[in-house]
């Protein structure tokens, strides 16, 4: 066999398996170690592979670090009182802000990774097959012993909004920037990283530093008004941040009421470092930062689409994920992510699941152009 079917051979199996050892290649072929690795220097060389964990250019995923929680809902049937007990329809499902958006991701046909920390419960055995089964790249987790893993309790309403949530997610402080550095192969690979703030700051930090040293896409998803600590107060090499008015109230320090002082805040965090800014205000719509052909910095204003809500549960993360999947397929245009993030959005409220079933890869491609509101910057 020559050496051009050789390096074939050996192309074919890292795209089966882009993690596996020089090692297993070499036994796999009957070749050496030293001739393994020169055929592998070869198609460096011809960027058939971009270099460490032999990743390959039409399978970079999108890495989704952070929470992979055991969801349990809690409905009420009737109208909702306080202070005595309600009747209630009760479920469990896996949800989890990372985990949300990688497996959204994942049925929009894009490469989907996710790293989080999941106990040794069947729980977490649980929620590392269902994402494995959506065909999310999940072996760079962290699995920890004697731990329960990351539950989220919420309390709905009749209608299926949320009256109050309740999170156990102690078990995302372990991952630190040491565990970051020790999944160097799995993040090395990723085309563009998403991550949610019930990670620690510090591995928060470590994430922007690496973002602004090789030039990897960024978005963080704020998860709760008490995490926004968890942002640092350097934001360059972010991307994209994603979180709603609260969120955005707590991280600059003052009620934002109009239009004018959202708008504001919003250039008060890009002077932190961010390069865009959405704010998602439920069921109304979503504002986006823009400018005018001025360069003034404004915002945009999008209105939700009118959908019959069965759950609200997993639509913050499935617009999310409609947003990162239009940013993937290299469009800068902010406008067009979020209309894609909106669709994805109504899809998850008309279902009773956290994800939708009925997501496929051509959903997004149809949203086009459209013309939005542009808000007054004053």
């Amino acid at each position: 066999m020559t050496d051009t079917s050789k390096k074939e051979q050996l192309y074919e199996l890292i795209r089966a398996n882009p993690f596996v050892s020089q090692q297993d290649l070499a036994v796999e072929l009957r070749l050496s170690r030293s001739a393994v690795a020169g055929h592998i220097a070869s198609l460096i060389r011809e960027r058939r592979l971009l270099g460490r964990a032999y990743v390959l250019p039409d399978k970079r995923p999108v890495l989704c670090i952070g929470a992979a929680n055991l969801d349990r809902k809690l409905r009420t049937l009737e109208t909702l009182q306080m202070g005595t007990s309600n009747p209630a329809y009760a479920e469990e499902v896996h949800g989890g802000v990372a985990r949300n958006i990688a497996e959204n991701l994942a049925r929009l046909g894009l490469p989907a990774a996710l790293l989080t920390a999941v106990g040794d419960d069947p729980a977490g055995s649980a929620l590392q097959s269902r994402a494995e089964s959506a065909g999310i790249d999940t072996r760079g987790s962290l699995r920890l012993n004697d731990t329960y893993s990351g539950t989220y309790t919420a309390v709905l309403d009749e209608r299926g909004e949320m009256v109050l949530a309740l999170a156990d997610m102690a078990l995302y402080d372990k991952m630190t920037p040491e565990f970051l550095a020790s999944r160097a192969p799995q993040r090395s690979s990723a085309a563009m990283v998403v991550a949610d703030l019930n990670l620690p700051q510090d591995t928060v930090a470590t994430l922007l530093q690496d973002a602004r040293r090789d030039a990897v896409a960024l978005v963080i998803v704020a998860v709760s008004q008490p995490k926004m600590a968890r942002l640092p107060q350097d934001l360059h090499g972010l991307r994209l941040l994603v979180l709603n008015r609260g969120e955005l109230e707590t991280r600059v320090g003052r009620k934002l009421a109009g239009d004018a002082e959202l708008a504001a805040g919003c250039r008060e965090v890009q002077a932190q470092g961010a390069q865009d800014i959405i704010i998602t205000c439920g069921g109304e719509g979503v504002y986006h930062t823009s400018y005018t052909l001025a360069g003034e910095a404004g915002l945009t204003w999008l209105p939700a689409p009118k959908v019959d809500v069965v759950d609200v549960t997993g639509a913050g993360d499935a617009f999310a994920a409609g947003v990162c999947w239009s940013i993937y397929q290299g469009n800068n245009d902010l406008t067009l992510a979020c209309r894609r993030g909106l669709k994805v959005a109504a899809m998850t409220l008309e279902s009773p699941d956290t994800v939708s079933p009925l997501l496929a890869a051509d959903i997004l491609e149809e949203i086009s152009e459209f013309h939005p509101l542009h808000l007054p910057q004053d």
